[in-house]
């Protein structure tokens, strides 16, 4: 039996075809708390736009896959014509159990920083990389091993997001939201299905005053055959579209809410509780159990309006940055 201490190290290089499988087994074992399956893995990795293959480092011992650390740059840009050629994301990373203890996670982190600082980026995120982020960031409380390693390769915390999920079995609309609905709409508001001309604006308002990301995920989602009747929008007396709300825009995922927004001169008026509960409501005829979300901050006037909602932060976690001189 070959001594732990012993055994030559393994050897860490660039993806390879016939990596994929052994890949998604190695991510079993190693992160039980997000699990992926080969579809999402070939769907949100090996064909993102960005992808490198000489970025995912991958460490193989003899023909076994026993970790990774996936590093990307942007290729193509995410909106105009910018590149963000200082910046670089590390989405995931992971060591097998059976192969942690010899410094393997640190080998493949400081590997897959020096791939990126080759390529000129001196700012790298853990990990909201978007359009194809896995995770919003580190979990610490599942995984504080990785949380201590990130922080002594000069990590540090930008902020934290919460997932948050609620219960939808014996939902019932609340009747100070339908009281608040009808108010609205004797004032001129008008809650309804964008009709397929509506999505030109809908797509404007979510790419112009909140990020790309969330224009770019109505786009592909809708292109994809995600229905209409998944999204509720809100015009005001004028006919101005100023908020929407819906669900089943991340990878087809029903249960899935957002992306959500309603414009910040509008909040106050009980429009993002009406719309909130419009989708929840659809969301519930449709037979879903819950309503999920990766992504918000806890003490954000979203975060408040989530748990008045009802709506529980079942994870947290941190965005981490790392910066270094050129």
């Amino acid at each position: 039996m070959t001594d732990r201490t012993t055994r030559p190290r393994a050897r860490i290089r660039g993806f390879r075809a016939g990596d994929g499988p052994r890949l998604v087994e190695t991510w079993h074992r190693s992160t039980p708390a997000d699990p992926i399956t080969p579809d999402r893995f070939r769907s949100l990795v090996l064909l993102d736009a960005n992808f490198d293959p000489e970025g995912l480092r991958v460490a193989v011992d003899g023909d076994r896959v026993v970790g990774a650390a996936y590093a990307v740059r942007r290729l193509t840009p995410m909106t105009g014509t910018d590149l963000e050629p200082e910046r670089g994301w590390i989405p995931f990373f992971f060591a097998d159990p059976a192969a942690r203890g010899r410094g393997l996670g640190r080998r493949l982190l400081t590997d897959a920083l020096d791939w990126l600082h080759s390529h000129g980026r001196t700012r790298v995120d853990f990990s909201a990389y978007t359009p194809n982020y896995i995770l919003p960031g580190l979990d610490a409380e599942a995984y504080p091993e990785a949380a201590g390693l990130l922080e002594s390769l000069g990590f540090r915390t930008l902020y934290e997001a919460a997932a948050m999920d609620r219960g939808l079995v014996g939902y019932r609309f609340p009747e100070d939201v339908a009281c608040r609905l009808d108010a609205l709409t004797a004032q001129g508001y008008r809650f309804a299905t964008p009709s397929d001309d509506e999505l030109v604006h809908l797509v404007a308002l979510a790419g112009n005053h909140f990020t790309p990301d969330w224009a770019r995920a109505i786009r592909e989602c809708l292109s994809a055959g995600t229905p209409l009747d998944r999204i509720v929008i809100a015009r005001d007396p004028s006919g101005r579209l100023v908020g929407w709300a819906m669900h089943g825009a991340y990878e087809s995922v029903d249960e899935r809410f957002g992306p959500f927004g309603v414009l910040e001169e509008m909040r106050g008026t009980g429009l993002g509780k009406v719309l909130l509960h419009l989708v929840l409501e659809r969301m519930r005829a449709r037979g879903a159990h819950s309503a999920w979300f990766l992504w918000t901050g806890e003490r954000s006037p979203a975060g408040h309006l989530y748990r008045k909602a009802g709506f529980t932060t079942t994870r947290v976690f941190r965005v981490m940055r790392r910066e270094t001189a050129r």
